[in-house]
């Protein structure tokens, strides 16, 4: 990002509640437009001239390349697997899916500024980049989704659409213009502005990874009274409450734009491929209750069925009994007449 636009941002008022750029389609700019246009032909603004992103590419493949470490006797343990769901929950569902979704993206609900932080921090952690970048992506998503320049449709193949869209450089998301057009909101928060900066987000990921490692030195003391063994249960936490809980969230965040775009139902015909799918809506505590989604966006409530059940949406509700959420975005109630009956 250029450093013009970081001096234009810094002096401007923090305005950390103001509402998300108005690209969210809504209901009668969805329908009256629902046959699906040609699917996009190519990876957008990827030619022979973009560069392969290494960092992105070797670091998700040493993540991968762990996998096997969890079957050695050393580093297995059953409460160490209880972290795969936890941490899904705790930096999956709150992090990006009430935090840099929900709330960040399209202002579904509002809330405190420390809750809003904290949720912003808890998404950082799935090291999915920083909040104003993720931002950025999925509101260009939703402005042209299935569509150029869509950013990861999975109309260009699946592979692309789930994770080889971020091998590979696209520069119009990183133009400074592009960051004014669709995360301007975000970077005049100056906590989102620090973490785009310098790569800071990675180091809070770092962070968060070593705080898992000390927690289960502790942990394994407490339980074992010697430092060979709590050692032992350090590198447990840190490989399942940090790497292979990490690589879940990678795959069940990335399967909303890849798996939600070709299999599953769809209760309203939109102008894209999007789908509710049962799998990647219990993976990810609602997300995947995605055509609903893209026929309402900016609607906290992604379940509009009473059997589509949304943890995520359940949590936000919880919240604002508790004070803690308000204005939050009901589905909008002109969907109701025009919904498909479920397959």
């Amino acid at each position: 990002m250029s450093t013009t636009l970081e001096a234009e941002v810094r002096t401007e008022p923090a305005l950390p509640r103001q509402p998300a750029p108005p690209i969210d389609r809504g209901p009668e700019e969805l329908f009256p437009t629902a046959a699906l246009k040609r699917p996009i032909p190519r990876p957008p603004l990827v030619d022979a001239e973009s560069r392969i992103i290494w960092p992105y590419v070797l670091g998700v493949t040493f993540f991968h390349l762990l996998i096997p470490l969890a079957f050695l006797p050393y580093f297995f343990s059953w409460w160490g697997v209880l972290w795969l769901p936890v941490g899904n929950y705790i930096f999956c569902s709150l992090g990006i899916g009430a935090g840099f979704h929900r709330l960040l993206t399209h202002r579904g609900y509002q809330c405190p500024l420390w809750l809003e932080h904290t949720l912003a921090l808890l998404g950082v952690c799935n090291l999915q980049q920083s909040p104003a970048r993720w931002v950025l992506v999925h509101r260009l998503h939703h402005q042209h989704s299935d569509h150029e320049p869509d950013p990861h449709s999975p109309m260009v193949t699946w592979f692309w659409g789930h994770v080889g869209w971020l091998f590979v450089e696209n520069r119009y998301t990183s133009e400074a213009e592009t960051y004014h057009k669709y995360a301007r909101d975000i970077l005049s928060d100056p906590l989102y502005m620090r973490l785009e900066r310098n790569l800071l987000y990675v180091w809070v990921f770092v962070l968060h990874a070593v705080l898992f490692f000390v927690a289960g030195l502790g942990v394994g003391y407490w339980l074992r009274g010697d430092w060979a063994g709590s050692y032992q249960v350090g590198l447990q936490w840190l490989l399942w409450g940090v790497v292979y809980r990490t690589l879940v969230t990678w795959h069940v965040t990335w399967g909303v734009n890849s798996v939600a775009h070709l299999w599953g139902y769809r209760n309203y015909e939109t102008r894209e491929n999007s789908r509710n799918n049962w799998l990647i809506s219990l993976a990810t505590n609602g997300e995947g209750w995605h055509n609903n989604h893209h026929a309402d966006p900016r609607a906290a409530a992604h379940g509009h069925r009473w059997w589509e059940v949304d943890v995520t949406y359940l949590t936000i509700c919880l919240w604002e009994k508790l004070g803690l959420a308000w204005d939050v975005v009901r589905p909008n109630e002109s969907l109701l007449g025009r919904r498909k009956k479920a397959d």
